[in-house]
């Protein structure tokens, strides 16, 4: 039988940082989640891709975004904002940039397993 667990990224498993962001890790049930604050002026061409050392951001995310404006370019150009409250899918191969002057506060369920991890 599976018992109930309570994490909190209060005190995260792991901790990632990178260029102006932060991601923090709880495993809980099986799953790891991911909370990324991500400051103005990050871009993941520019704070991540050096790590990743991919052309385009290729983790595949399902994310709830807490506060500020995320800018995503996917590799066929398409282009749109997530910002707080909303709910996104971003399959792999895109871009995406904190838009404006608040930093960018989300949640990811599923892409965050290999972010940000030197390979």
């Amino acid at each position: 039988m599976e018992k109930a667990e309570v994490k909190s990224f209060g005190t995260p498993d792991e901790v990632r940082d990178f260029p102006k962001g932060k991601l923090e890790l709880v495993k809980v049930g099986g799953a790891l989640v991911g909370k990324a604050t991500l400051e103005p002026g990050w871009r993941w061409s520019e704070s991540v891709k050096p790590i990743a050392k991919t052309d385009s951001c290729q983790a595949a995310h399902f994310q709830y975004h807490i506060a500020g404006v995320l800018r995503v370019r996917m590799d066929d150009g398409t282009e749109f904002d997530c910002k707080a409250g909303d709910v996104s899918t971003l399959p792999p191969g895109h871009d995406a940039w904190v838009v404006g002057d608040e930093p960018v506060v989300l949640v990811d369920f599923q892409g965050m397993v290999d972010y940000a991890r030197s390979k």
